[in-house]
């Protein structure tokens, strides 16, 4: 993942839990790296570690970390990093879930190396459709829940959640039905 990523992390970690435990976190994780550049991809063990570390040192479940993380890159790290590439996606939280699966070929020009999920959207109906969420990367359905729910806070629309598929049940790719009012 890019550094971008893991520098996120670490601003949600010291926004939430203060710099002394931001440290602790590191040390515990074992990643070596001193200071991650944004535009500089790294191996995704790093994230993974520093996630891992995170629910250690702060006794939160993992999935309460990549979901927590999940909403913080939408509402902080999106608005600031990708403003324009959001307001591109829509004016409201359907229109922009439309255009999801487009949002990452916008960002491959800005990160030619990322190795970016494929998002498909199915089942639309008036409030409410399927968000297919396929990607090489495991244990990231949390983080994507978190996604979700960001996504509903910064478009004014309250959303309701419901995993429909699930990697860990041998389903082929993980599907949220995304509902609002």
């Amino acid at each position: 993942m890019y550094g971008i990523v893991n520098k996120a992390i670490e601003s949600l970690v010291i926004e939430s839990f203060g710099e002394t435990k931001w440290h602790a976190i590191k040390e515990s994780s074992g990643v070596d790296v001193d200071y991650f550049i944004s535009n500089e991809p790294y191996d995704d063990s790093i994230t993974y570690s520093l996630a891992i570390a995170v629910s250690e040192e702060t006794g939160l479940s993992i999935a309460d970390v990549f979901t927590a993380f999940g909403e913080y890159w939408v509402l902080k790290i999106g608005k600031e990093k990708y403003g324009s590439l959001f307001e591109a996606g829509g004016s409201n939280l359907k229109d922009f879930l439309l255009n999801l699966p487009s949002f990452h070929n916008r960002i491959m020009l800005i990160y030619p190396k990322l190795t970016p999920p494929e998002f498909r959207i199915s089942d639309v109906r008036h409030n409410s459709m399927y968000v297919h969420y396929l990607s090489k990367r495991a244990g990231l359905k949390d983080f994507v829940y978190g996604l979700l729910q960001g996504l509903g806070k910064l478009y004014k629309t309250p959303v309701k959640l419901e995993l429909i598929n699930d990697r860990e049940n041998g389903d082929h790719h993980e599907i949220f039905k995304v509902s609002w009012q």
